[in-house]
């Protein structure tokens, strides 16, 4: 079915798959922030504590908002489900590196860093809810642009980081990198279902920088 110039055209068993995949990354979602909250309140700074939340609120936000529109009826309230769908990516994106960032935040790159990816962010989200169902493939080239950005502060931020924080922060991206191959894959069987497991995996990944660079203190 097609409303507006967007066709949704997945059988039963691609929707039952899908939201397979989307329940089992909303529960995880909702236990590891649980946790996060919990080790950051213990050992983590005010400001760091902070950015935790910032991170927590955007993941669980995200999944469960695209397991509301991706398993909700073709009707007109999918439509709209789809704009906080694709706006929710560009928060998730800004708030994933909030972490990260924040740890640097008295070093000028990174404190502007911070403020430009969220800039970025409310930019994504004006372009889903004013020209819903335009430029998606543009859209996909900013998510991406602003996924590697990170490239230009990781100098300062192997000051701030663990080995190991950094090493799962380009693993992570390196997955929902690959994952876009497959979301754009339109005429492959699976396909959605498909590149939501790469979504669920590659911010598994992340939570876990997240997580290792709380514990750590690093």
């Amino acid at each position: 079915m097609e409303i507006k110039g967007v066709k949704w055209n997945y059988d039963r068993g691609e929707v039952i798959a899908d939201g397979i995949v989307h329940g089992v990354g909303v529960v995880l979602a909702l236990i590891g922030v649980t946790a996060l909250i919990f080790y950051a309140t213990v050992w983590a700074t005010s400001g760091q504590l902070a950015a935790a939340w910032v991170y927590g609120v955007g993941l669980v936000a995200a999944l469960a908002t695209s397991f509301a529109y991706n398993l909700w009826p073709v009707s007109t309230v999918k439509w709209h489900l789809r704009r906080f769908d694709h706006a929710a990516i560009f928060v998730l994106i800004a708030a994933t590196y909030t972490p990260f960032l924040q740890r640097g935040i008295d070093e000028p790159l990174l404190a502007g860093m911070l403020v430009g990816i969220w800039l970025m962010a409310a930019a994504g989200v004006a372009l889903k809810f004013l020209l819903p169902g335009r430029y998606d493939r543009l859209a996909i080239l900013i998510y991406l642009a602003m996924g590697w950005s990170g490239v230009l502060a990781a100098g300062p931020l192997t000051t701030h980081l663990s080995t190991a924080t950094l090493t799962l922060i380009v693993a992570g991206g390196v997955l929902y990198s690959v994952g876009v191959i497959f979301h754009v894959w339109e005429k492959l069987r699976f396909q959605n279902a498909i590149w939501h497991g790469f979504v669920v995996a590659a911010a598994a990944v992340h939570y876990s920088a997240v997580l290792t660079s709380v514990v750590s203190g690093v």
